[in-house]
């Protein structure tokens, strides 16, 4: 059943548009490490003086980044195993060792 699936990917145009899409999420989650806490910072430095002194904190925090780093990374491993499940061959090692070699 995966074969089958795997050869309807290949052969129509989702699969080569999946891994790229994934691809491209991940990259996009990927520059989001560096933005999100800087977002949230401003965030809570804006609303600071609405939410009060006691229950907010001002500081940057580089926690913010982790959900997506996390995102970043699974998108990108997911991308990786789906390309190389549709596009990459297995090695055959079995199968070129048993071929006779030419000698001149």
């Amino acid at each position: 059943m995966l074969e089958r699936l795997k050869k309807v990917l290949v052969s129509s145009f989702v699969g080569a548009i999946a891994p790229g899409w994934v691809f491209a999420q991940g990259i996009l989650h990927f520059a989001y490490v560096f933005s999100a806490p800087v977002a949230s910072w401003l965030t809570r430095r804006q609303y600071h003086g609405i939410a009060g002194s006691d229950t907010t904190f001002t500081s940057f925090s580089f926690k913010d980044a982790l959900p997506e780093l996390i995102r970043s990374l699974l998108l990108l491993l997911t991308g990786y195993v789906l390309l190389r499940w549709l596009y990459y061959k297995p090695l055959e090692s079995e199968a070129s060792d048993s071929r006779p070699s030419k000698s001149e």
